[in-house]
């Protein structure tokens, strides 16, 4: 994963979170990887709560955002705030220009947003988020 030259308030080595991910959650969470689609266990969750990080534990969407876009991988219109995720160019993929999401707090890769999709969503956005890159705390309730 191409490092953004930004300071993290958690940061390891990559040997530290080898030993705190599985190879999995290390490969997407730190390399940039990308989960098969349909297979992610938040994909058509509908449970209230919050998403976290799964590397850090930062909060970063809401179930309020989450909308089913049948791509494959759960979607959210917006991140819980701005301030939560960042944004990175990703020109990975010839010809298709992406913006990748990471979380502002840890670095770890998210998945991508896309803008203007045809989505009826209050932000015209779509964040497609990996599974596996996120914990599902549930509302309490």
């Amino acid at each position: 994963m191409e490092s953004t030259g930004r300071d993290y308030a958690v940061t390891k080595s990559d040997e530290q979170w080898r030993e705190e991910l599985s190879p999995d959650e290390f490969s997407v969470l730190r390399a940039a990887g990308t989960e098969r689609p349909f297979t992610g266990e938040y994909t058509d969750t509908t449970t209230e709560g919050v998403y976290a990080c799964r590397a850090c534990g930062s909060e970063l969407f809401t179930s309020e955002t989450k909308f089913e876009s049948h791509c494959g991988w759960p979607s959210f219109y917006t991140p819980l705030a701005e301030d939560r995720v960042e944004y990175v160019q990703d020109d990975s993929l010839p010809g298709r220009p992406r913006v990748e999401v990471r979380c502002a707090n840890c670095g770890s890769h998210m998945g991508h947003v896309f803008e203007g999709e045809g989505y009826e969503t209050p932000t015209d956005q779509r964040y497609c988020i990996n599974s596996i890159s996120m914990t599902l705390r549930p509302a309490q309730g």
